[in-house]
């Protein structure tokens, strides 16, 4: 009688190895799926693009935002399509459709429905006049009046380039920094 090899002799732990092979992939698959549907509806990735979000953010940081039923709120810190610039911008979302935006130049002071808008732990100063409206401003409903939080070096809603900004061109809040790894973490509003 011939000698059987170690296969012949347990046809069943051949059978369980395939088995948990297949699950694996089914799980690998499913996740695949899943991360797939995450990034396409509810997570997007920008990247931090120059110096007009300093000190809150810098240079080449690089960002999660949610987008997934998001409606942007003062304070928030947001990615937005710029077609005046070309490329995304990030900045703070300072004003939202209906409210009005008011700057004194000679103060260096940012006002929102009569009230002075300020962000914790910032310089706040907005001397810089090169802008295209005649202050005060209404925002239209539907659209955002955005500002870095470096307002003395910062292409925002202030000039022709940017404007308001459309609803449809928000990609998201930035939640998270995942670069430079020595700042990684979660980015909160300091909604005033």
């Amino acid at each position: 009688m011939p000698k059987k090899n170690k296969a012949e002799k347990n046809p069943e732990k051949k059978l369980s190895l395939i088995d948990e092979l297949l699950d694996w992939f089914k799980t690998l698959c499913k996740a695949f799926i899943i991360v797939i549907l995450l990034f396409t509806f509810a997570i997007r990735t920008a990247k931090v693009d120059g110096h007009s979000m300093e000190p809150t953010l810098i240079d080449s940081d690089f960002l999660i935002l949610w987008s997934f039923c998001y409606t942007p709120k003062q304070g928030d810190i947001v990615a937005a399509n710029c077609e005046g610039l070309g490329k995304i911008i990030v900045k703070r979302v300072v004003a939202v459709g209906g409210q009005e935006v008011n700057i004194d130049f000679d103060a260096g002071k940012v006002y929102v429905d009569g009230e002075l808008y300020e962000v914790d732990g910032l310089e706040n100063v907005t001397t810089d006049r090169e802008s295209n409206y005649v202050y005060p401003v209404k925002v239209p409903e539907g659209k955002y009046f955005v500002m870095g939080d470096n307002r003395q070096h910062s292409t925002d809603s202030r000039s022709s380039y940017v404007g308001f900004i459309d609803r449809e061109d928000i990609l998201g809040k930035a939640v998270i920094r995942l670069y430079p790894l020595e700042k990684f973490g979660s980015l909160y509003s300091k909604n005033p």
